[in-house]
């Protein structure tokens, strides 16, 4: 069987099962067990697959249409044009998110302070070290595995970072305020989770998904305590569900703490990001 051949055949397995965009996730999969970018792909799509490299492929094809993520399945992303390692401990990278990391980035004065808050793979705090020159970044997250990715996520970026395990505000007694915040906290509505995609609900971390019985429960923590964190007219900048852009607004500005509130649609024309500055 050709490699075009055996790309369709994934990509009917998938479309079977349901899978969203299974064409592209076909294709991601043959270029995982066969070592070849889509270029490659492209210039060997007539060329014969050995049997065991078929097998693996199509081991993996039952994977992905049994609902397991396919970044789980490749151990890997691509986020902000950086590579990240991805596992069930943690989310995978969404492309919404790449817009908080690029707002953040155009708020970030040089040598900027900045708090990635719930960090998870660390992809937000990652990517602003990359891209911010001379920030300083400091990322935290309650759970120990998911620090542990970040942890291997930094090196293998070259990225200087420093961890803290931190419940929230928690952990950081003694840290000197930071001249930017962001975060993107759990934010569905329990009630809500049993309704997502199985891919989410069965196989990414709950702990990373439950935002309380409304969805807001972390972002009231953050109004209530983020400003004790900030420099005067620091940025708090947040990733909040397409149904959130009045209720996450209101919280800050109920605290009397932010000004110049403004929220930022995606490329999807959803409510995506909340950004505020310190009074």
């Amino acid at each position: 069987m050709t490699i075009k051949e055996l790309i369709n055949l994934g990509e009917k397995l998938l479309r079977a099962a349901d899978v969203q965009d299974a064409e592209n996730d076909a294709r991601e999969l043959i270029g995982f067990v066969t070592g070849k970018d889509r270029s490659g792909l492209i210039m060997y799509l007539n060329s014969e697959v050995p049997e065991e490299t078929m097998k693996r492929y199509l081991e993996l094809v039952d994977r992905r249409a049994s609902r397991v993520p396919l970044q789980q399945i490749t151990g890997e992303a691509e986020f902000m044009g950086f590579r990240f390692k991805v596992t069930k401990d943690v989310l995978a990278p969404r492309l919404e998110t790449e817009l908080l990391v690029r707002e953040a980035a155009q708020r970030a004065i040089l040598g900027a302070r900045i708090l990635d808050l719930c960090t998870g793979s660390g992809i937000i705090g990652i990517a602003l070290k990359k891209i911010c020159f001379g920030c300083e970044v400091v990322m935290t997250d309650v759970s120990e595995e998911a620090l542990e990715v970040a942890k291997e996520n930094a090196e293998a970026n070259k990225a200087e970072v420093k961890l803290i395990r931190s419940d929230m505000f928690e952990g950081l007694e003694g840290e000197a305020p930071f001249s930017m915040i962001v975060s993107n906290p759990p934010y569905i509505a329990a009630a809500e989770i049993g309704e997502l995609e199985p891919e989410v609900k069965d196989h990414e971390p709950m702990a990373a998904l439950d935002g309380g019985e409304d969805g807001l429960d972390f972002y009231r923590i953050i109004a209530a305590e983020a400003p004790a964190h900030l420099k005067p007219s620091g940025y708090l900048l947040l990733e909040i569900g397409y149904d959130q852009g009045e209720t996450v607004p209101g919280l800050l500005e109920q605290t009397g703490a932010f000004r110049d509130v403004k929220v930022i649609k995606d490329l999807s024309g959803n409510d995506r990001v909340v950004i505020a500055q310190a009074n």
